[in-house]
């Protein structure tokens, strides 16, 4: 099997809020005693898109596992490149990455300047390659959700054009599943017949339409949050979704202070 874990929206602004969420969730993932194939930060990294705050998340995110990295509507691109991949370009960071027999598609769903995300032609045609290239399982991650998920400040700024999106997906037979990040709230739902996921944020947790009369529409107090995404011998998306609170330790996965049950 691979375990992928998603990290999502840490907002790295340089203050220290989400620089100590971003360092417990980092922490977290160094931890944990078992493997871990990759780590995926599926955009927002920085807040502002400045040198100094990339400088930052580099020093934050987690040491131990390869990490990869995509922007979000946060996010320069060329801060984004110059200081976390070391590389120099331009247009859209799209990415492969092989994880074992697993095919992970980065692909990038930001528009320079604006909130809502689209995909180039430029991306497409990168995408229908990558997806043509083999014949093992895809799992495609892309910052913004292509789907309505009833939250009044992310479904008017989701992705735009999901139909074309989903008919290339769909074709491929690859995609074993789709996970997103921009939304500030764990979600699951299904987009061109596969499962989608939507990480939840380091930094808040955003609400659905039915809690904004009574709950903030913004929630800063909850812990930060991630998901683990686990792909199976037979191509089985399975996920869980974490939350790590500060009373976490590096102690946490002792087993001599296990729980009896």
């Amino acid at each position: 099997m691979i375990v992928l874990a998603q990290v999502s929206d840490t907002h790295i602004d340089l203050g220290e809020r989400n620089t100590e969420r971003t360092r417990r969730v980092a922490a977290y993932l160094d931890a944990i005693p078992g493997r871990i194939d990759a780590v995926v930060v599926s955009g927002d990294i920085a807040d502002h898109g400045a040198v100094a705050e990339y400088e930052l998340a580099r020093q934050l995110l987690p040491s131990r596992h390869p990490v990869y990295l995509m922007p979000g509507n946060h996010d320069s691109r060329d801060a984004l490149r110059r200081v976390l991949l070391g590389s120099e370009g331009t247009g859209p960071i799209n990415q492969i990455h092989q994880v074992g027999e697993l095919t992970l598609l980065l692909v990038d769903s930001s528009v320079p300047g604006q909130s809502w995300g689209a995909l180039t032609d430029e991306t497409y045609a990168w995408l229908a390659d990558a997806l043509a290239a083999g014949s093992g399982p895809v799992m495609v991650f892309l910052h913004h959700p292509p789907v309505r998920l009833f939250s009044p400040l992310v479904d008017p700024i989701r992705l735009v054009g999901d139909e074309q999106f989903a008919d290339l997906l769909a074709g491929s037979g690859r995609v074993v599943g789709v996970a997103c990040g921009h939304a500030h709230t764990p979600a699951t739902t299904v987009f061109a017949g596969v499962p989608l996921v939507i990480g939840p944020s380091v930094a808040s947790i955003l609400a659905p339409q039915w809690e904004t009369r009574e709950c903030p529409m913004v929630d800063y107090t909850s812990p930060p949050a991630l998901a683990f995404h686990v792909v199976d011998d037979t191509g089985r998306l399975t996920t869980h979704f974490r939350t790590v609170s500060k009373r976490f330790t590096e102690n946490a996965f002792d087993p001599a202070l296990a729980p009896r049950s």
